[in-house]
């Protein structure tokens, strides 16, 4: 791996940072009126020692903590990953052992304070918007993907910071944020993995009113705890009667040293990520919040944010192997010259860095939508005192939302396939040598194949975008209303437009198909266009943040981007147009 601080290294992640980024209106609405600042001034709270007291500070702050990660990530974490992967994990007898390597990883990133990132300050937590986050996560899946998911795993308690009682979050969140514990998601069993609805696993109240939880559990991350730090597992389990559905399934923490981890498994990739299966048999719980709420308010108020996190994940992986592609590709010598220099070569890296930096621009643009409603929605239920429904008729929280609901599937799938692309081209630029483990582009290659699996597979994304597109293109829309105030803020080019019109014909031909089986097989078709109309349209709005030669490569860089994007939609609309003409099967 290339050993240098990942944040540092990286021009367009802060360029992204630097200028791209209206981080005013981020900050307004995630730290409100300062609010923490004050409540330190008055009361002396350590836990509140660094929250910014002005825009300036609240954007040193960040940029600080994305430096620091970057230099832990890429100079002590990134060349510890192949000894991490080769290594791997030890199961036996219920227990989980880890490589020494990851231990020194794992306890470098806890003592340096940087893993509580989604944590509020109020309980020991950083106290970091959705965007600060996002770049954290690509810096430390580009040093190591599955040591990303350790790494961050502890933050899922965010779920229980909303929703559980104040007297339950002051209990456990501070232990956790501390590094004390660490966390697991428990949602999927093994006969029910996306159909979360129809879950099995059972809780009820014994007579003294515990609740105690029977059933087991597949592909959970981390439930068998971390090195030092135990695990303690949010769990979806039925309250409900078994044919009760999503709202028969209530929300607990489970204590990991009250289950049994009856294994891992053997996987392609992310070797030094445990994926158990627990099971539960009478186990302690204590409820999150009320019963019924489970699934149909928690687990799915956590989507755009799990979302978003495997999107981010997933540039990380893509960057990690552009940077190797380019890397090797300046130095291996055929015929005379680098192979960079070879245009068949240059023409696979060329598209790499476009669809990295493509995707980059979407994943801040998601992240912002998420802080611009996520937080400032949290603030006027939790310290105002409004209902859900008052914060809701908010236009400019319900506007954001909508587009988080988007942009979230959109991210997601977008990111997570150009990954698995930009990671089997750079194992071909590395030819023969890449198939062997000498180099870290095999790992790279074998850790992206699950990001387009694991939190909702790419077909789950574009059944979760398509009516967002469809909806949100009609003339009052919430994407048609963001589409046409950002190209009224910038002089578009005729690709950008055309690409625009296309996502237009495409709404309008895949809503005139009559049959609805395939109608279902085209929303592919539909949601690509907007992916790529986004895209496209985020990096040319970038454009006007350069200068100079910067502005003439990126400008070259948005123009490929189009021209690729105009190819896909006249493809994708040959398709569309074919099937609205014809007549339904009798």
């Amino acid at each position: 791996m290339i050993i240098s601080n990942y944040f540092q290294d990286n021009e367009d992640l802060k360029l992204v940072f630097d200028e791209l980024i209206d981080w005013d209106e981020i900050v307004h609405a995630f730290e409100h009126n300062f609010e923490d600042a004050e409540e330190y001034k008055k009361t002396g709270n350590e836990r509140l020692a660094y929250a910014p007291s002005n825009i300036e500070e609240a954007k040193e702050y960040y940029k600080s903590v994305l430096d620091s990660l970057g230099e832990i990530m890429g100079e002590f974490v990134a060349p510890r990953s192949k000894e991490m992967d080769q290594i791997g994990l030890k199961y036996e007898n219920g227990k989980v052992t880890f490589p020494k390597a990851q231990e020194e990883c794992y306890n470098t990133l806890r003592d340096a304070g940087l893993m509580p990132i989604s944590i509020s300050r109020k309980y020991g937590g950083m106290g970091l918007p959705a965007t600060v986050q996002s770049f954290m996560c690509e810096i430390s899946a580009r040093a190591d993907a599955a040591f990303c998911l350790a790494y961050g795993n502890i933050n899922i308690v965010e779920i229980m910071e909303r929703y559980a009682s104040p007297e339950m979050c002051e209990k456990w969140i501070p232990e956790i944020a501390a590094g004390k514990y660490s966390a697991a998601m428990a949602l999927t069993e093994p006969n029910y993995g996306s159909d979360l609805p129809n879950v099995q696993t059972k809780a009820v109240q014994d007579a003294n009113g515990v609740w105690r939880i029977t059933g087991a559990k597949r592909f959970i991350t981390h439930a068998c705890g971390y090195v030092n730090a135990p695990s303690v597992i949010l769990t979806l389990a039925r309250t409900g009667t078994p044919e009760s559905g999503a709202r028969g399934l209530s929300f607990f923490l489970v204590k990991g040293s009250d289950v049994h981890v009856a294994g891992v498994e053997h996987k392609m990739g992310l070797h030094c990520s445990p994926t158990c299966e627990v099971v539960f048999e009478n186990s302690p719980g204590e409820l999150i919040g009320k019963t019924g709420y489970g699934l149909v308010k928690y687990s799915m108020g956590m989507m755009n944010a799990a979302r978003l996190t495997i999107a981010t994940q997933s540039l990380g992986i893509a960057s990690a192997a552009y940077f190797e592609a380019k890397k090797y590709a300046s130095e291996r010598i055929q015929f005379g010259k680098p192979i960079e220099q070879i245009p068949a070569v240059k023409k696979m890296l060329d598209r790499m860095e476009r669809e990295v930096l493509a995707t980059r621009v979407l994943i801040a643009e998601t992240g912002k939508a998420i802080d611009l409603y996520h937080w400032p929605k949290e603030h006027l239920i939790k310290i105002e005192g409004k209902t859900e429904r008052d914060a809701n008729q908010d236009e400019t929280i319900r506007r954001w939302e909508k587009l988080a609901d988007l942009f979230t599937p959109l991210s997601k799938y977008y990111a997570s396939e150009g990954c698995v692309s930009i990671a089997s081209d750079a194992l071909q630029i590395h030819g023969g040598s890449g198939y062997t483990e000498d180099y870290d582009v095999a790992r790279i290659y074998r850790d992206s194949r699950i990001t387009t699996i694991y939190e909702g597979t790419t077909q789950l994304q574009v059944v979760a975008a398509i009516g967002g597109v469809v909806s949100g293109m009609s003339p009052a829309g919430h994407l048609r209303q963001y589409g046409e105030s950002e190209l009224a803020k910038f002089s578009a080019s005729e690709d950008l437009k055309k690409i625009w019109t296309d996502l237009e014909s495409a709404v309008s031909a895949y809503k005139s198909i009559q049959d609805g089986n395939v109608k279902d097989s085209l929303a592919f078709e539909v949601v690509e266009i907007c992916a790529r109309f986004v895209c496209g349209m985020l990096l040319e709005r970038s454009l006007k943040a350069l200068s100079g030669k910067d502005l003439d490569k990126r400008r070259a860089i948005s123009q490929a981007y189009h021209l690729d994007s105009l190819a896909t939609a006249n493809a994708n609309l040959f398709k569309l147009e074919r099937a609205s003409k014809q007549a339904v099967p009798a």
